[in-house]
């Protein structure tokens, strides 16, 4: 049995496509329930999430919403995983569309006794040339394109989620679960999930401050499960062969890179985009 929760603030440009991809998933052969927990929101994205229930119903899946008040998504988590029906637990981001298989691919690989992490086989897509490119890099660099990095879509069995209790008010929750787990107990399974990145360069040095500095606030927080990290970080000769290989999205990622080098760190949780 498993819980999906899906923390959403001002999504109503996503949620509906998030549902619905999930509405297109097939039988995990398992009770299924759907939290989609709206976080001070100022749009319809708690309406549009509604508006899914009947079409939940019928599949059979149990669904429910949550319409916070406050803006928080580590409230947001810590809110929907109160009201949890079942101990496996997947968390989806409102903007990611999930292939039919990677819910029941997730369930298979957790249904262990022993404590687990999953994630999918991410597809990092963007719209604009620039986002594109951005993208494509970025997919290419060691700590995507190997491992399990969760960006997006993470899932834990039971004894997994016993690692650890609330969430606590950081900005890289996605970071913070992997690091609760060896490497040996994260796996990948081939179901593809996509995952957008934001749209634009001055979007993109927003959301790659917010990165580091999620990074950031975990290695000084909890350096306890900081010794669970395993990236390895391209050397010279690797980068100048992506370079070689991609300069044009090279040039988008370095700039990027360079620009948030010399910026101040952002403080607290925001929007990814």
């Amino acid at each position: 049995m498993i819980s999906i929760i899906i923390p959403a603030h001002n999504e109503a440009g996503y949620i509906g496509d998030c549902l619905g991809s999930l509405l297109a998933s097939r039988d995990c052969d398992m009770a299924v329930q759907v939290i989609v927990s709206a976080n001070g929101c100022s749009d319809a994205t708690a309406d549009i999430a509604e508006s899914f229930s009947t079409e939940f119903e019928k599949k059979g899946w149990g669904f429910d919403v949550l319409d916070l008040p406050v803006g928080s998504k580590p409230g947001a988590l810590n809110a929907a995983d109160a009201v949890v029906l079942h101990p496996m637990r997947l968390y989806l981001d409102a903007d990611v569309l999930v292939t039919p298989d990677l819910v029941a691919q997730l369930v298979a690989a957790l249904n262990q006794p022993e404590a687990r992490y999953a994630s999918g086989t991410i597809v990092v897509t963007g719209e604009g040339i620039v986002s594109r490119l951005y993208a494509r890099f970025w997919a290419r660099l060691p700590y995507m394109a190997t491992g399990v990095p969760g960006c997006g879509v993470f899932a834990v069995n039971a004894a997994g989620r016993k690692r650890w209790q609330d969430f606590p008010p950081i900005i890289a929750d996605d970071y913070y679960v992997r690091l609760h787990f060896r490497p040996e107990e994260r796996h990948l399974v081939t179901a593809e999930f996509d995952w957008p990145v934001a749209e634009g360069l001055r979007r993109l040095i927003k959301v790659r401050r917010r990165q580091n500095a999620g990074v950031a606030e975990i290695t000084e927080k909890f350096p306890e499960i900081m010794p669970n990290e395993e990236i390895n970080p391209p050397g010279e000769g690797s980068i100048l062969k992506m370079a070689q290989q991609d300069p044009f999205g090279f040039l988008v990622y370095g700039t990027v890179a360079a620009i948030v080098k010399i910026l101040p760190r952002p403080k607290g949780w925001d929007r990814g985009r």
